[in-house]
């Protein structure tokens, strides 16, 4: 049990990843004081001001924001709003928090990555297990520290589900699901002291990086299976993508025959919407697929 007090939890996250942890904090009692997360960006072609998914739970749930451009009065910023943490919680924040952030609370900081740490660290390891062809992946509770993602391991677990089939958005999903109830175990046994960080193996460690825009373009002379896999894994951005009569295609969706061979499902045309790959002009894009030039 926790103490008798409920803990002062602040929470830095951004994406839906995030939202769905806070969901399982929320529903375990363990809703944070503070939620901080990245400032409003312009979005689309009209470069229309949105907040985070995570701003938009906060003001549902009536929980105190910080979106602050940078971190360094983070912690002044903090004590004006009246809290003294116990525990910060990080879960997909997007920015690195320096080791003056990481000890402002009382028992430090933990984060929630979705990959079997030390495999994968960095910021795209969700992407990267399915490019990679990795046959499983799962979460790691850890103990953050100033380095990319190297500190102690609280709690690791693999995630049941088999990873060869399922697209960013799911295998994230099933990564957030898991890693939220991860996390409602972990905490109260950590805020007891009944935890023993056990470090990584930092020599077994590999890494992912951040993708671009040009990272979604697809090289038809690569292996079926790699094709398959980059449209799983870099859906809904950058998107898996090919160039036809000069304008950009988004390939949304594929699979492998039983010959090994891609077939096309779903296309989304530069300028419209996504549609299913059955008319002449798919065709002509599923003949890109096959090796075969327009």
């Amino acid at each position: 049990m926790i103490n008798k007090t409920q803990p002062k939890i602040v929470f830095f996250g951004t994406p839906e990843f995030s939202v769905k942890i806070l969901e399982s904090m929320k529903n375990a009692g363990l809703a944070p004081a503070l939620i901080i997360t990245a400032p409003d960006k312009p979005q689309g072609r009209k470069l229309r001001t949105n907040p985070s998914p995570v701003k938009l739970w906060a003001l549902k749930n009536k929980i105190k924001i910080l979106q602050p451009d940078n971190l360094k009065d983070l912690g002044f910023k903090i004590q004006e709003l009246g809290i003294t943490p116990d525990l910060f919680v990080v879960a997909s924040f997007g920015k690195i928090l320096p080791k003056k952030i990481l000890e402002i609370p009382k028992h430090e900081t933990i984060n929630v990555h979705p990959s079997l740490l030390p495999k994968l660290r960095g910021p795209s390891p969700i992407q990267s297990a399915i490019l990679n062809g990795e046959k499983e992946t799962g979460v790691t509770i850890m103990l953050m520290d100033e380095k990319m993602d190297e500190g102690p391991i609280l709690k690791i677990s693999n995630l049941k589900n088999k990873i060869s089939n399922l697209t960013y958005k799911k295998l994230e999903e099933k990564l957030a699901e898991l890693g939220g109830e991860m996390l409602v175990e972990t905490m109260p046994r950590w805020l007891n002291n009944e935890i023993k960080p056990i470090p990584q193996n930092h020599n077994k460690a590999t890494y992912t990086k951040l993708f671009t825009k040009k990272d979604g373009e697809i090289d038809w002379n690569e292996p079926p299976e790699i094709i398959e896999r980059k449209i799983r894994a870099l859906a809904p951005w950058p998107g898996a993508y090919t160039f036809y009569n000069g304008k950009r295609i988004i390939i949304a969706a594929a699979e492998l025959d039983d010959k090994g061979k891609l077939v096309i499902k779903r296309v989304k045309p530069e300028g419209k919407k996504e549609m299913e790959c059955t008319n002449l002009f798919s065709q002509n894009i599923q003949m890109l697929a096959g090796n075969k030039r327009i």
